[in-house]
């Protein structure tokens, strides 16, 4: 019997409501944000915790991809050629676009802990609706 699991799904993750769920979205949103978060048992205790957190890192990520890509041309006009400007774009596209998706899978894994900790919690009943 296979489980579904919405497009964007990371792979790393098992599925929800399968017997490692939990501990391979906690390895996974760990290897999301810095080193230092591994620590805090806290984070361990509390998946949901953890994942809100990786969310908040990731969206600053994506975040300042934007930026950069909407200040490149003005910040790097005159210490980069532009050739050099237009290969940094391209990276930021790309890059950025890692990122987006990145942002979504963290939010479906988000979700699913959300709703495996509160299933009858109305807010949670549709785990896989990212808010991107």
């Amino acid at each position: 019997m296979s489980t579904y699991v919405p497009p964007g799904w990371p792979a790393q993750v098992h599925p929800p409501g399968s017997e490692r769920f939990e501990d391979t979205a906690v390895a996974w949103l760990l290897e999301l944000v810095p080193p230092e978060y591994r620590r805090h048992g806290v984070l361990r205790r509390y998946p949901v915790a953890l994942a809100r957190m990786a969310r908040h890192h990731v969206g600053a990520a994506v975040d300042a991809a934007r930026e950069g890509f909407r200040t490149a041309r003005v910040e790097l006009g005159g210490l980069v050629p532009p050739h050099g400007v237009d290969a940094v774009l391209d990276v930021y596209r790309e890059e950025g676009a890692r990122m987006a998706a990145l942002l979504r899978a963290v939010e479906l894994v988000e979700a699913a802990l959300c709703a495996r900790e509160r299933p009858g919690d109305p807010r949670y009943r549709r785990p896989f609706t990212p808010k991107i």
